[in-house]
């Protein structure tokens, strides 16, 4: 592994340091929006101070009699101020009322007649990271009215106030954040990282090993987003469990089977060779029924290779032909063992001389397995009744695809087994079924392009199945080959 790559399920950088980190830069960024305004505010307010005191200063030394005034006084009082110089202007007049030995240079002038808008912003971070030796000349009305009071102030004594506010903002900031910081970290901990730890931990031990139940989430009673993930993981561990569950049982299923059907063709095969030899009695009904015992020992043997290719997953393709259906709905008759006199009605409602595209074997697979299950359903009542229990099959053409029918005036399917109607051991609604007839019937009905599914709002159960002729050019072909 290459520096700087992650093993999977490690968590390089964990939420909470990130979610800490965030917290502390928001609530920094959230005191730098505040403390830029608040220092172009507190520039304003120091400034306008200093203007009163000297305003104050100035009603002394202007009330005073000229040359009344010790010079040593006029400098305390200019020191109070912390101003250079102090003009007051009335109308056309301008009277210096105290200065200090040598007019400094005016390195800023502020006039706070107007409004002093951004440009208060940049004075104030001017003079904050400044040198401090700056001088300023600042203009303003004086609070009686008609009066114009000019003051020149050091920048320095400006400078220092602004940085011990300065580091006063930026020691309650730093204490506001870590605060804030850990308040939130703990909550989000709480609230968050630990749920979406835990629902990490519990997909990686889910994914480690799936078969084991006790990996399975149990959902809180949260009623959140994380409470709604936690039970839709929940239900998806569990299906997926039950999911392995069942192709586990169906694998040991396979093998048995795969050992039966071993066994099986061989006793099916000898069974076959002696069918054969009642063929050759001189009694007619014995020639008879053999050709039928013949035909339902072949139908045996195919159906135990197509069980191993069912659970190989994989059915042999449709060997197809132009079949007559009534001939295939008359040997599902007969191996149902089902007559015109028997305890379940039978009818059938075929148009005339159809003939549908399919393969003869599959196709009898189909409807054996739809017939049989009717069968099951409607012995599941009670006693039979010819003229309650009814079983129909229907065919008919629709331009290039043929319609098969199959209905029957049972309780019907169930709700609950309708969501996996014709999933393998799932579909079954009979006690002791393996729900496998409806499973292999969708298979071979797919395989042919055709569709099959459960008509809603008809008595019983009906089952209807398209199946689609082949294009010309491909049956045509088929059929070439067939005669070659």
């Amino acid at each position: 592994m290459r520096d700087g790559e992650t093993r999977p399920g490690e968590i390089r950088h964990g939420l909470s340091g990130k979610l800490l980190k965030l917290t502390v830069l928001f609530v920094m960024l959230a005191v730098v929006l505040v403390y830029v305004p608040w220092v172009a505010t507190f520039y304003e307010r120091w400034l306008a101070d200093r203007l009163g005191r000297a305003h104050s200063v100035a009603l002394v030394l202007d009330a005073a009699p000229q040359g009344m005034v010790p010079e040593a006084l006029a400098r305390r009082l200019l020191q109070s101020v912390g101003a250079r110089l102090i003009v007051l202007q009335t109308g056309e007049t301008r009277s210096l009322l105290a200065s200090s030995d040598m007019p400094p240079a005016i390195t800023r002038k502020i006039d706070l007649r107007e409004p002093l808008g951004v440009q208060a912003y940049g004075d104030a971070f001017g003079i904050l990271f400044g040198d401090g030796k700056g001088v300023m000349r600042v203009l303003g009305e004086a609070p009686t009215g008609g009066q114009l009071l000019e003051v020149v102030i050091d920048e320095a004594p400006l400078r220092r106030s602004m940085l011990a506010l300065s580091r006063t903002v930026v020691l309650s900031s730093l204490l506001v954040s870590a605060i804030t910081g850990v308040l939130i970290y703990l909550s989000l901990d709480r609230l968050i990282v630990r749920p979406m730890r835990r629902l990490a931990d519990r997909m990686t031990a889910f994914r480690n090993d799936p078969a084991d139940g006790s990996a399975v989430i149990v959902p809180s009673r949260r009623k959140d987003e994380i409470g709604l993930a936690e039970r839709e993981l929940a239900s998806m561990q569990i299906e997926l469990h039950g999911q392995l569950q069942s192709r586990a049982r169906l694998a040991a299923l396979g093998l048995a089977v795969a050992k039966i059907n071993h066994d099986l063709r061989n006793l099916l095969a000898a069974a076959q060779l002696a069918s054969e030899r009642l063929a050759g009695s001189s009694d007619p009904a014995v020639r008879r029924l053999s050709g039928k015992l013949v035909s339902t020992l072949e139908r045996a043997v195919e159906y135990c290779r197509s069980t191993l290719a069912y659970g190989a997953v994989r059915e042999r393709a449709p060997e197809r032909r132009f079949v007559d259906l009534h001939n295939v709905v008359t040997d599902v008759r007969e191996a149902l063992g089902l007559s015109e006199e028997g305890p379940v009605g039978w009818s059938e409602a075929i148009e005339g001389d159809l003939r549908i595209d399919a393969d003869p074997d599959q196709l009898f697979r189909v409807l054996l397995n739809l017939a049989r299950n009717s069968v099951q359903a409607l012995g599941k009542r009670g006693p039979p009744d010819p003229a309650r229990d009814q079983i129909r099959i229907a065919g008919r053409r629709e331009g290039a695809i043929a319609i098969i029918e199959v209905s029957d005036t049972g309780p019907g399917i169930p709700e609950k087994a309708r969501e996996h109607l014709f999933a393998a051991f799932q579909g079954s609604t009979t006690p002791g079924g393996t729900g496998l007839g409806l499973a292999i019937a969708a298979e071979l009905v797919r395989a042919h392009g055709g569709d099959i599914r459960l008509i809603e709002g008809t008595l019983g159960a009906t089952f209807r199945i398209t199946i689609p002729d082949r294009p010309i050019e491909l049956r045509q072909r088929a059929e070439k080959r067939v005669s070659a």
